[in-house]
């Protein structure tokens, strides 16, 4: 039932003729209930498609009556004619739906640089919202799909209360969400703020790190909404809970249908206390590295120069043995840095320094044994971005 699993929402999928091949490409979704609270994350690309754009506009009222999104087209990179068609969108959604343009978001997915063939997306509108139902949240998630081989949702029910959603997403699956376009609905009773605390707690430890290929995309959308049917509030951890559910799921069926891919990689961060960002950033390098992912399907040992965690030098990085990457004996990531800037920078241990004439090579081997315990620096390279 995807998104209309939850009360008070209705749904349709159709085949508008956006896609040349007549598969579905045009959804809708209406929220049918006594509340309007809505909440979104959005793509940290700096170059943002046009219903992005609108999207996170109308989002800062915390209210949507409805979400247009059609396939086929991603209305990226279309220049100020690409936003007046966003904008003419959400007109026409408002117009058949009785409500306001304001409370209308508009998501799409497709090829990039096109401008939509608005002939087509304007009376399929119309056509959609005729077949609304609180059963046609399958056709919605089915009309959303670009390379996706398989429709992706998901739903948890609690005593009262229910989330549910659906995503699309195959290709440019990268972290800072991954390419998708996602609408999640509740019939709890919550406010706009509750909804964004809790999308944006959910997102940051589950759409945030998908990756299947490096790329971020321009359209990345995920939006929840509320719809109040249910008439419950639930505590708020419970109810963040079940919205981190839903996306885990999500994100596990994007992964599981990525572009080419044969093999699921996970990365599991133990012994850290904090369940921030940080854990992330030093286990993202390993999945993303082209050869790690060659090696997995072959089955073979080669990893590559990829730099790995030194267990005596907290925060830091340092390369295997034989590695050719510019990392110093000590692995200093902020000397290996300055090997590559060309300035000069010392690291905690006293040990390593680079300079423009100088780059930083292996450490020669010691003379002798030696029962001492390597250096150890409690100074933390910087985060990677």
């Amino acid at each position: 039932m995807s998104v209309t699993a939850a009360k008070g929402f209705q749904a349709a999928g159709i085949a508008a003729g956006i896609k040349e091949n007549g598969n579905p490409d045009l959804a809708l979704v209406v929220n049918t209930g006594p509340r309007r609270a809505a909440a979104g994350v959005f793509t940290s690309n700096r170059v943002k498609a046009a219903p992005v754009q609108w999207s996170e506009q109308v989002l800062k009222t915390g209210r949507l009556s409805a979400v247009v999104l059609n396939s086929g087209g991603a209305n990226a990179c279309t220049g100020p004619k690409g936003f007046q068609d966003t904008h003419a969108t959400a007109e026409k959604a408002a117009e058949v739906l009785g409500t306001g343009a304001v409370e209308v978001a508009v998501c799409s997915t497709g090829l990039i640089g096109v401008l939509l063939p608005m002939d087509k997306l304007l009376p399929g509108i119309e056509t959609a919202a005729a077949q609304l139902s609180e059963h046609g949240g399958e056709k919605a998630a089915i009309a959303i799909k670009t390379t996706d081989t398989v429709h992706k949702t998901s739903v948890v029910t609690k005593d009262g209360w229910t989330v549910g959603g659906m995503a699309k997403g195959a290709g440019m699956l990268a972290p800072g969400l991954a390419t998708m376009l996602v609408v999640l609905t509740t019939d709890a009773d919550l406010e706009a703020e509750a909804l964004d605390r809790a999308l944006r707690a959910a997102t940051r430890v589950t759409f945030d790190r998908v990756d299947s290929d490096g790329c971020m995309s321009t359209n990345d959308t995920v939006l929840l909404l509320a719809s109040g049917a249910a008439e419950v509030t639930p505590d708020f951890e419970e109810f963040a809970d079940a919205v981190r559910a839903v996306c885990d799921d999500l994100g596990q069926q994007l992964i599981r249908d990525a572009e080419g891919a044969s093999k699921d990689i996970k990365v599991e961060v133990v012994g850290r206390r904090d369940r921030g960002r940080t854990p992330w950033r030093w286990a993202v390098p390993s999945p993303a590295n082209n050869l790690l992912k060659c090696a997995i399907p072959r089955r073979g040992p080669q990893l590559g120069p990829r730099p790995v965690r030194d267990r005596h030098h907290e925060g830091r990085l340092s390369s295997p043995t034989g590695s050719t990457s510019p990392s110093t004996a000590c692995g200093c990531a902020r000397t290996a840095a300055s090997a590559r800037t060309g300035r000069r920078s010392t690291c905690a241990t006293a040990r390593c320094t680079s300079s423009p004439t100088s780059p930083p090579g292996p450490r020669p081997p010691p003379s002798g044994p030696t029962t001492s315990p390597p250096t150890t620096s409690t100074r933390t390279a910087p985060t990677p971005h």
